[in-house]
């Protein structure tokens, strides 16, 4: 039994432009964000888990499976520009207002809705103290020592990342952060955003439990992978 206290936080805002209506969206018949609510509820009890969002409809979805949400999300905290480190610790100072104190945060994104109960189990227990963060990440196809390129000051290409391989193969691995699972440590959080975060590691992930479905094209693929799945 893992002797931390964890809050599973799925962030689910109305306002989708890549795929309308994404997070409550039929996926093989079930709403999207359903698959992510049915792992973290096989992982703890639903006082521990919290869905954030400002959206009635995505509310009214979520509630068809009996779980309630703590808190509708303020409308200022779902704009297109808004960060979610600021959404973390909403949910956070939520909790606390109410006796309820965690020692870590793993957020799950309803855009996974391949990523395995296991998967997020062996990711929290790869934390450690001392650590800030665990994320889920695959290896990269578009290494930057070797296909990625970027405009020098004359217009010219030129490698994201110099090096004289010859292979991709030959290049050194590169981690590409997938979004399925993020094992956050609360005290790190209360003192610096995501983005400042030094200590973090990875947890390897394959490329279907990586899918996040951003693109029109993404959620055709996990069509297929599902149609697939039933052969």
């Amino acid at each position: 039994m893992n002797p931390h206290r964890v809050l599973y936080l799925i962030p689910a805002r109305g306002g989708s432009k890549g795929i309308p209506g994404k997070n409550i969206k039929l996926l093989d018949g079930k709403p999207l964000i359903h698959y992510t609510i049915e792992i973290a509820r096989a992982l703890t009890s639903d006082e521990n888990i919290c869905v954030s969002t400002e959206d009635v409809h995505i509310k009214n979805v979520v509630e068809q499976t009996g779980l309630e949400l703590p808190f509708i999300r303020p409308e200022q905290l779902a704009a297109d520009d808004s960060g979610m480190y600021e959404v973390l610790l909403h949910a956070l100072d939520h909790y606390e207002k109410n006796g309820n104190y965690f020692d870590l945060l793993v957020l799950l994104q309803p855009t996974s809705p391949f990523r395995k109960k296991y998967q997020v189990v062996e990711a929290i227990g790869s934390w450690q103290p001392g650590l800030e963060m665990v994320v889920g990440a695959k290896l990269t196809k578009a290494n930057p020592y070797y296909l990625l390129f970027e405009e020098n000051e004359k217009g010219y290409l030129i490698k994201s990342k110099t090096g004289t391989f010859r292979t991709r193969q030959e290049c050194p691995a590169v981690y590409e952060i997938n979004g399925a699972v993020y094992v956050i440590d609360v005290p790190s959080l209360r003192q610096r955003p995501l983005t400042a975060f030094e200590r973090i590691r990875k947890y390897l992930m394959d490329d279907v439990s990586s899918l996040d479905l951003d693109t029109t094209l993404d959620w055709k693929f996990a069509e297929f992978l599902l149609a697939e799945n039933k052969k």
